[in-house]
């Protein structure tokens, strides 16, 4: 257990580094002198660079000891963090961010895969979900918080207190997580033959699609909540989705070995009316509370699902479907950061709800379809 919650500290700096910019958004853009969409650009070059290096990096990897490279990858975000809280330049800031992506391309290639492996073959959708539980808890804990000290104290403190947390992190890996062997050049997976193999595609359109429609609004939170009237409850309202993020990842750990595909038929469901609530214009803040937990229900346990699905669909390509979801996420999440802009400069704030809608109906539909292979009713080994 000491291993896996190292692995999910891992997975909390990765998330908290990539998702903090929204939370302090207006600090951010005022500290280096750009507009607000342009601000939100440093959650796109961090997808990007997640996007352009996952697959090459898994496949130039792949024989190196998997503790070193997790160590690699946590030493990466380290220094770009540092660099991104005491820069000064929005060119530098980028270059930052976009080195941290390169760090999360090699973690979340491998952090999925290193919590199955810990485990026997029963329990490792439990052993995912211990590990991906460092997602909600960045969202529920890290977000908020870093919201608050960026108000507080100024954006620059939070970074600086996630290079903090990468050092300690750095010493309890190596401590307590045990070390396996990398592939061997006759086991490693071909990427593009993965993309053949039944259930592959669908789960990474759905990857796809999900991830777009989630960060189109999420990249311009503090903006949207701003526009409404809510910019200072901004870190209130990603808390409440955080902690229903958290509930949602301890329901799917506790589910995922029988439930995998009606959790994620909900999880679109859910997030689908969180947007619709967000959609429809109130003078109260009520439906924005409710909305930041539906969509907090439904977001928080789907890192696993998919991830889970991704490995399950893969078989003996599980690797290959990982480091490929993993590109697809960023691509979705630079993508997200970039429509989202576009939708915000050109449209208002008003349209992002909507933009989630019209994204999760092939979502729904990929997920609805995907029946035998992809997203099955019963996960392979659990029948009986």
């Amino acid at each position: 257990m000491a291993a896996l919650l190292a692995l999910a500290t891992a997975v909390f700096i990765t998330s908290l580094t990539e998702t903090l910019p929204a939370g302090v958004l207006p600090e951010m853009s005022g500290s280096l002198h750009v507009g607000e969409s342009a601000a939100g650009q440093a959650v796109t070059v961090y997808a990007a660079g997640t996007a352009l290096t996952a697959i090459p990096l898994t496949a130039a990897t792949a024989g190196w000891r998997r503790k070193r490279l997790l160590l690699t990858a946590m030493a990466g975000f380290a220094a770009a963090n540092t660099v991104t809280a005491v820069s000064s330049d929005y060119a530098l800031t980028l270059i930052a961010r976009f080195v941290a992506g390169v760090a999360a391309g090699l973690a979340w290639a491998l952090l999925a895969g290193y919590a199955r492996r810990m485990a026997p073959a029963h329990l490792q959708g439990k052993a995912v979900a211990v590990a991906m539980a460092g997602i909600p808890v960045a969202l529920s804990l890290g977000v908020p918080a870093g919201t608050f000290a960026g108000q507080a104290l100024g954006w620059r403190v939070a970074f600086l207190a996630m290079t903090g947390l990468a050092l300690v992190l750095l010493g309890w890996i190596t401590a307590t997580v045990p070390d396996y062997p990398g592939q061997r050049s006759q086991e490693r997976p071909r990427m593009l033959r993965t993309l053949a193999v039944p259930g592959v595609a669908p789960v990474l359109f759905v990857t796809l699609a999900f991830v777009l429609a989630h960060t189109v609004i999420y990249a311009y939170i503090a903006t949207f909540l701003d526009h409404i009237g809510m910019g200072g409850s901004t870190d209130l309202v990603l808390l409440v989705f955080g902690i229903a993020s958290l509930v949602s990842i301890w329901f799917t750990g506790a589910h995922i070995d029988r439930r995998l595909r009606t959790l994620t038929i909900s999880s679109v469901l859910l997030v689908g009316a969180a947007a619709a609530v967000l959609g429809i214009p109130s003078h109260s803040d009520v439906p924005v509370y409710l909305a930041a937990l539906l969509w907090g229900l439904g977001w928080g346990g789907l890192p696993t699902l998919l991830q889970t699905a991704a490995a399950d669909a893969g078989g003996d390509s599980a690797d290959a479907a990982q480091a490929m979801l993993v590109t697809l996420w960023n691509v979705a999440m630079a993508a997200g950061g970039i429509i989202g802009g576009v939708l915000l400069d050109a449209l208002g704030a008003t349209s992002l709800p909507w933009s989630v809608l019209l994204l999760l109906v092939p979502t729904f539909i990929a997920v609805v379809g995907a029946r035998v292979r992809g997203f099955p009713a019963e996960r392979p080994g659990t029948a009986g």
